[in-house]
């Protein structure tokens, strides 16, 4: 009804595979993108790539991921780092999260399904342990899979580093996904400091031909809010 053809959203596991792809069926809706099992979300954990005393249990997350994907026709996923665990150095946890990927990517490859990894902001999320577009390169190239790129959310990278567009040309292509919101508050795209009209345009000429992720909080309700999005 909003005007959408594609759904993404933190992840699907707390319900049956046939339930949502029956959901997306009826309502001729395509599965973009979902993260990987991502720990006890509800207890404050924000995925586990980077957890060293975690590797089995991200292993069978990718077998679930799989088996998700598959039901759901969904040919892209993203990995969250996670925090950076107590006792942890952060060479430590990169060596972990680089060792996980290149399983995950690997294993995703086999069947079909392209892999991302997210920086997050600080500010939002406090500790989360991948969180600059330069961290991300370097991760990129130490793990050297052609199915591995950079899912880049304007909002987040606004928020840590700032020079969106030159960014963005300078790494088109290693990104694999975008997500969008409004700066400072996370809200519509259309409200606050970012020129997205601008990035559209400059996405669009750089050959961008897949989704975007309205990743934001609505000011109110969702529906309400979504003027900004007649034009695109």
């Amino acid at each position: 009804r909003g005007g959408f053809r594609a759904v993404e959203y933190v992840g699907p596991y707390d319900h049956p595979p046939e339930l949502i792809g029956g959901l997306l069926d009826e309502h001729k809706l395509v599965q973009a993108l979902f993260n990987m099992p991502a720990g006890n979300w509800a207890a404050g954990e924000r995925g586990i790539g980077c957890h060293p005393d975690r590797v089995g249990e991200f292993q069978d997350g990718v077998e679930t991921t799989v088996r998700y994907a598959k039901a759901l026709g969904c040919n892209k996923v993203n990995c969250l780092s996670g925090l950076l665990p107590k006792g942890v150095s952060a060479a430590a946890a990169e060596d972990t999260f680089v060792g996980n990927l290149k399983f995950a990517a690997d294993k995703l490859a086999a069947a079909g399904i392209h892999l991302v990894i997210e920086a997050i902001n600080t500010n939002d999320m406090p500790g989360f342990f991948l969180n600059r577009s330069g961290q991300a390169m370097t991760i990129l190239d130490r793990v050297g899979s052609t199915n591995l790129t950079f899912q880049y959310d304007i909002y987040h990278m606004q928020r840590m580093e700032g020079e969106l567009a030159k960014t963005i040309e300078r790494l088109m292509p290693r990104i694999g996904h975008f997500q969008i919101a409004g700066n400072p508050n996370r809200t519509e795209p259309d409200r606050g400091e970012i020129n997205y009209p601008f990035l559209f345009d400059l996405i669009d000429r750089l050959g961008y031909d897949d989704w975007i992720g309205a990743e934001y909080r609505p000011a109110g309700r969702t529906e309400d809010g979504l003027g900004w999005l007649a034009n695109w």
